[in-house]
């Protein structure tokens, strides 16, 4: 009637949406879509999730969908690959990817290598999912970043959400693929708020698996990065900006498939290249993009040799001030990014 009426209707704008609660969207959504699909690990069902990622899906699925598992990753990974291989489409969380080192071998023997052994005849489409990398104040054993250790496996795909869309957009990619896909997530971006278009607010929203974003163009210098680094990479270009800086960032989303074509592209165009990641230096996915890019026809448009920026190569330690200078800050990639121009 109103737009018989001649008034113009706006469209719904874009909102604001914690990473949690786009995930508990996905989640959502991906079970009433696919009755195949089911949620399992510590306390997902009856406590909500260890971080509220599954909060009220269980009142809403019950128990055969929403599964509670005794504290052994071993046990009910080795029970979502076989669930998997048999034809269900399991969504595995891990209270901390850290703890999937207990399942590690379950994941890779099992999970990633079988479709290859198999000549394709068997599927094993699962998603293990959880937090990655560096809490607060959680120390070595729970403070370790899996994207390099996945991302060197055939046969998984590894993705790597940042923002809200990124986090809802693959989750659903991810369970819908029919290959194993790991995915890591960062416990301190749960709580953190990000715009949401209208676009990824639809269920049929994915982010293609395999593909980077580019957050910001810039003409100066490439700063490549995935997960919670990739928002100190903008913060840092927002500062840089102000000295005449102008700084591209890549938000790589997805660790293997890696989109090494975004990266060359844009390295062509700055002729200079910034990796930023919270893990270990040594064989990390920064080492991987700048081998890479060395290797490839972007190699000839760098000025200055590749930089990276990573967490200290030590295990986390426990004090604040000794944590917060083993992961990589603002001000470390200011500094990487004058370095590599000489300025």
């Amino acid at each position: 009637l109103q737009q018989r009426r001649g008034i113009r209707l706006s469209a719904p704008a874009a909102i604001q949406v914690t990473v949690r609660d786009a995930l508990n969207q996905a989640l959502d959504e991906e079970l009433e879509r696919d009755e195949r699909v089911f949620l399992l690990g510590e306390e997902v069902a009856q406590y909500d999730g260890a971080y509220k990622i599954s909060r009220g899906l269980w009142k809403k699925y019950g128990d055969k969908r929403v599964i509670d598992t005794p504290i052994s990753e071993m046990g009910f990974t080795g029970i979502a690959v076989g669930a998997a291989m048999a034809g269900l489409r399991p969504v595995c969380e891990f209270m901390t990817f850290n703890f999937s080192m207990q399942a590690i071998d379950q994941v890779i023997n099992s999970a990633a290598k079988t479709c290859y052994m198999s000549a394709g005849a068997i599927a094993v489409p699962i998603v293990f999912r959880g937090p990655n990398g560096a809490s607060a104040g959680v120390a070595a054993q729970h403070s370790q970043c899996f994207a390099a250790w996945y991302g060197h496996c055939p046969g998984l795909k590894v993705v790597s959400p940042w923002s809200s869309e990124d986090a809802k957009g693959l989750l659903k990619a991810s369970i819908r693929d029919d290959n194993p896909v790991v995915m890591l997530e960062n416990e301190l971006l749960y709580g953190v708020p990000f715009e949401m278009s209208e676009q990824a607010q639809s269920k049929d929203f994915i982010v293609p698996i395999g593909k980077a974003k580019v957050e910001r163009q810039g003409t100066h210098v490439t700063l490549v990065s995935h997960s919670r680094p990739v928002g100190h990479c903008l913060e840092a270009a927002a500062v840089l900006a102000k000295e005449g800086v102008e700084c591209e960032v890549i938000n790589l989303r997805t660790i293997r498939p890696m989109d090494i074509e975004t990266v060359e592209a844009s390295v062509m165009k700055t002729n200079h290249l910034v990796t930023v990641e919270g893990g270990w230096p040594q064989f990390g996915v920064g080492a991987e993009i700048c081998a890479r890019i060395m290797e490839g026809s972007a190699f000839n448009y760098l000025d200055a040799p590749a930089v990276r920026v990573t967490g200290a190569d030590v295990p986390m330690p426990y004090a604040k001030i000794l944590e917060d200078n083993c992961i990589p800050q603002v001000k470390d990639i200011i500094f990487a990014v004058k370095k590599t121009l000489n300025i």
